[in-house]
Parts: C-alpha cells; sequence; structure tokens
C-alpha cells in the first residue's frame, strides 16, 4: 500500500492539479480494489460532478470495499448502513430524542450525517424507508419530525443493489433512480485478478483494509467548484441533448432520459475531460460515460421487455446512430479559480 500525504489546500486550482489530485486517489484506491479502473473512475467522475453512484450487481464483488476505498481515499467521513426490510426512516436520518435528564428532547442525527454514506442492498429496504434518502440526495438536507438540518458537504451517496434476488427486495423508484448520477456493474473478475485478490488477501493477513487519504473533504470541494469552470463547447451541449432526445423516440423506450438525464450526462463528460487532463469535453468522453449516465433512466416498453432487450445495450446502440460533432474547438482556459 502506497502512503501518501493530502494535496496542500490552494486558492487556485489548474485543470492539471485536478488530474494530479484524483489519479492519485485512483492509484490509491486500486492499491486494495481490484478489476474496477472504469467503474471506479466513473464513480470518482459522479463524486467529482457533485453526484450520487448506484453499484447493481451480484454480491462479492467488492462493491462495499470500494465505497470505503473511496471514502478513505478522498479523507470524507465514511458511514455504512446495511438495509433490511424492517430498516425505518429515522434510522437514516434521525429523530428526536428524550432525554429524561434535562426533560427535553435531543436530535439525534442518522449515518446519513457524513461525507459519504453508503446504502448497502439498497433495494431490501421499504420504499418509505428510500424515500428517507431522496430529499438528502436532491437538496443535501433532511427533515426531523419537521425541521430540517443541512448536511455536511460535500456529501455523496454510493448505494449497492442485489439485482439477482427478489424475494424480500423492493424495486428502487423511478424518481430515485433518477438521482443517481450514474449505475455501474463490475461483473465477474478474469481468473488472473480474481487470484490476485487472493494474493493480497493473504499477504494483508487482516480483513481490514487501509488506506491513505489523498485529499480531505475541503479539497474535495474545490476540485468540485473547479471543475465547474471547465469549457464545454455548445456543439457538445448540443450532442448531449440529441442524444436524450433520441431516447424519447426509439421504438423500444417508453420512457425516455429527462433533462437532467441530459445534465447529469453532460456534468459526467466533463469530470471525465478533467480527470484525463483537458479543459475541454470531447465527444469520446460523452460517449465514455453515456451507458452508466443514461440507461437507468429509460424505461423499456413491454414488447421490448420480452424480446430480451437491455437498456446498456441499447444506449450504445443510440450512441452508434446519433451523429457526433465533427470536431470541438479546444479551449485552453484559465486556471480554474474556486469561489471561497
Amino acid at each position: 500500500m502506497t502512503s501518501s500525504s493530502p494535496t496542500p489546500a490552494s486558492s487556485t486550482i489548474t485543470v492539471a492539479e485536478i488530474s494530479h489530485s484524483t489519479q492519485r486517489v485512483l492509484a490509491e484506491v486500486s492499491t486494495v480494489v481490484v478489476g474496477m479502473e472504469e467503474p471506479l473512475r466513473l464513480a470518482l467522475c459522479a463524486i467529482l460532478g457533485s453526484g450520487h453512484v448506484l453499484f447493481e450487481d451480484v454480491p462479492g464483488l467488492g462493491k462495499t470495499l470500494a465505497a470505503r476505498s473511496l471514502a478513505q481515499a478522498l479523507g470524507l467521513e465514511f458511514t455504512r448502513l446495511q438495509c433490511t426490510p424492517d430498516l425505518l426512516p429515522s434510522d437514516i436520518t434521525g429523530s428526536n430524542i428524550f432525554n429524561p435528564s434535562t426533560r427535553e428532547f435531543e436530535v439525534r442525527k442518522g449515518p446519513v450525517f457524513t461525507g459519504l454514506f453508503l446504502a448497502d442492498e439498497i433495494n431490501r429496504s421499504a420504499p418509505k424507508t428510500q424515500s428517507a434518502l431522496l430529499e438528502a440526495m436532491a437538496e443535501g438536507q433532511v427533515s426531523i419530525d419537521g425541521t430540517t438540518y443541512r448536511l455536511p458537504q460535500p456529501f455523496h451517496v454510493i448505494a449497492t443493489s442485489n439485482p439477482v434476488e427478489f424475494e424480500g427486495t423492493y424495486a428502487l423508484p423511478e424518481a430515485q433512480l433518477d438521482r443517481f448520477m450514474v449505475r455501474l456493474s463490475v461483473g465477474y473478475l478474469p481468473a488472473s485478478q480474481e487470484a490476485d485478490i487472493l494474493v493480497r488477501r493473504l499477504e494483508r493477513r487482516e480483513e481490514a483494509t487501509h488506506l491513505s487519504p489523498v485529499i480531505n473533504a475541503e479539497q474535495l470541494r474545490q476540485l468540485q467548484q473547479a471543475t465547474e469552470l471547465v469549457h464545454v463547447d455548445q456543439d457538445i451541449v448540443r450532442y448531449c441533448v440529441d442524444i436524450a432526445q433520441a431516447t424519447r423516440t426509439h421504438a423500444a423506450i417508453e420512457v425516455g432520459v429527462s433533462p437532467r438525464g441530459a445534465q447529469s450526462l453532460l456534468l459526467m463528460a466533463r469530470s471525465y475531460a478533467v480527470i484525463a487532463g483537458r479543459d475541454f469535453v470531447l465527444p469520446e468522453d460523452v460517449k465514455a460515460v453515456a451507458v452508466a449516465s443514461l440507461a437507468h433512466r429509460i424505461t423499456l416498453t413491454p414488447a421490448a421487455w420480452a424480446a430480451g432487450a437491455n437498456t446498456e445495450t441499447l444506449i450504445a446502440d443510440l450512441l452508434d446512430i446519433v451523429p457526433a460533432p465533427a470536431a470541438v474547438a479546444t479551449h485552453a482556459s484559465d486556471p480554474a479559480t474556486p469561489s471561497a
């Protein structure tokens, strides 16, 4: 495991510095997480774009480890909640507790008051409990007995979902799925990488993993603010809109991508570009993040579903159909300076 000290805070952050810091984060996470390079890059893009992440895959592939490792490398406070059918909204947000000694009610804040909140197997919690996360994800705040409390900033949710079990689970409603900037899957690893996981476990001589923070919460906030100033050409904006509109007219898609989805696509592409060290977005950046950004936002027609179509393949097909900009003017911007 590499040891690294947090990058010093700076009032002026360049694209090169954003790229360097994020690449260091990915490198640090890769010391314990094997075979998830692209999903981790996309997850970090979502965090850089102030979004939330849904990992949907079978158990045992390292989703929880990836979330914890990202939190450690980013220097964020981390809490994990195992979702179950009997989980209550107050188990997430907190509640007012009566203190007999003072004869007054006191607020006991829930695990959502953190930097990175992991909702493990979110589809095992009841819809009422799932909805408790909606306000937190959308507004950065929660309501406890009618009083609104702001969450720490930055605040991000990483949720995991098990797509192969249906007993005792509740599918996420479209409104909540739309709040996740990306939906990611890992899949089974090649035998060589799986063997690498076993070897690393033997070498650690313990189950727990420990990573050094590369940055801290305030520095992450500065990186997010600086990313907001990265140039996006109007042709790229139109390209994102064209892709979103194509989902609304496709014969196999009943409900297409919303304007929020098009915005998420653009923000993800911008983050992808800046992690690569560019201060402008290319059509290739949009294509690289499109499936993760859009596939969970569309609903298939019953006929398409019965025919075995899947949303990921449909989005990939649309990328071959929708014309991409022939050329995008590069933009050498001044160093991005986040606001105080």
